[in-house]
């Protein structure tokens, strides 16, 4: 019965609190699949003078690949350096026996563009932010 518990909404709970909540969390999601063992990986596209012009960011974890964040400066989009990073993601999670690639971009980012390079939707939420879609996308194996 809940009906003793108060409410508090803060956007300053104290350590205590937060790691109350973690450590809930944390012991539930282990008791349903172990322990999260994730990997962070970073893949980086560098100029001839060692710039990084674009890269993703990366988390292996529970047979996936997770694609964070991808980007390519501006002045080489639409020439190919996306499809490379995004398949060198590909790789990564096949050189690891992992079942997939998986990520997340909005209607004013790129959701044709993951289309083309094979994922399929497997969530949205319209209006998110306002006048916008968040879109879930996977590829499996």
């Amino acid at each position: 019965m809940t009906a003793g518990l108060a409410l508090e909404v803060t956007a300053t709970p104290s350590r205590e609190d937060r790691a109350a909540v973690g450590k809930g969390l944390g012991a539930y999601n282990r008791a349903a699949y172990g322990r999260l063992r994730g990997a962070a990986r970073w893949i980086l596209a560098r100029d001839a003078a060692g710039t990084v012009q674009g890269g993703a960011k990366c988390e292996l974890a529970w047979g996936w690949v997770y694609v964070d964040w991808l980007w390519v400066a501006e002045g080489l989009r639409r020439q190919g350096l996306g499809a490379r990073l995004l398949a060198a993601a590909e790789a990564l999670a096949r050189e690891h026996g992992c079942v997939g690639v998986h990520l997340n971009t909005w209607s004013f980012q790129a959701p044709d563009f993951y289309r083309r390079q094979g994922f399929a939707e497997v969530g949205r939420v319209e209006d998110m932010p306002p006048g916008a879609v968040r879109y879930w996308f996977a590829k499996r194996f």
